[in-house]
């Protein structure tokens, strides 16, 4: 599901590309899915079709998805981008691992921090599931 939110800066465009490209590089729309068209995920979002089509285009010339005449858009490959994903997440972890230490932390102390964080983000994420469907219900009504 795709949450906009409207007290952003960034057009409303640039927030669907970046909502479908972390959806497509965490693995949930997979390679070959098919999107939404673009009618109905405007509808969904309740915007103009023309923002879900600036956003598709975009996608597009970024390589995160490709299209098919007469059938619709679809998930590319996003094993490479993945990869570059995970060697950016790396290089972030060096960084504060770095930091960390100058900092004096200790690894015990750092690997508390992130199970705890961890157990934490999980926390959230299932709460945002829940906010979601309750959000569709409330639409449904």
């Amino acid at each position: 599901m795709i949450l906009l939110d409207y007290k952003d800066r960034r057009p409303i465009y640039e927030q669907v590309v970046e909502k479908l490209k972390d959806l497509m590089i965490c693995g949930v729309l997979e390679q070959d899915a098919q999107l939404p068209s673009v009618r109905a995920l405007a509808t969904d979002l309740s915007i103009n079709p023309n923002t879900i089509q600036r956003a598709y285009a975009e996608l597009e010339r970024r390589g995160f998805i490709y299209s098919v005449k007469g059938r619709g858009s679809f998930v590319a490959d996003t094993s490479s981008i993945r990869a570059l994903k995970n060697s950016e997440l790396k290089k972030d972890l060096v960084s504060w691992i770095q930091e960390a230490k100058r900092a004096g932390l200790t690894e015990d102390k750092a690997h508390t921090w992130v199970a705890e964080e961890w157990v934490r983000q999980e926390y959230l994420t299932g709460e945002e599931r829940e906010d979601d469907k309750s959000r569709e219900s409330d639409k449904k009504i």
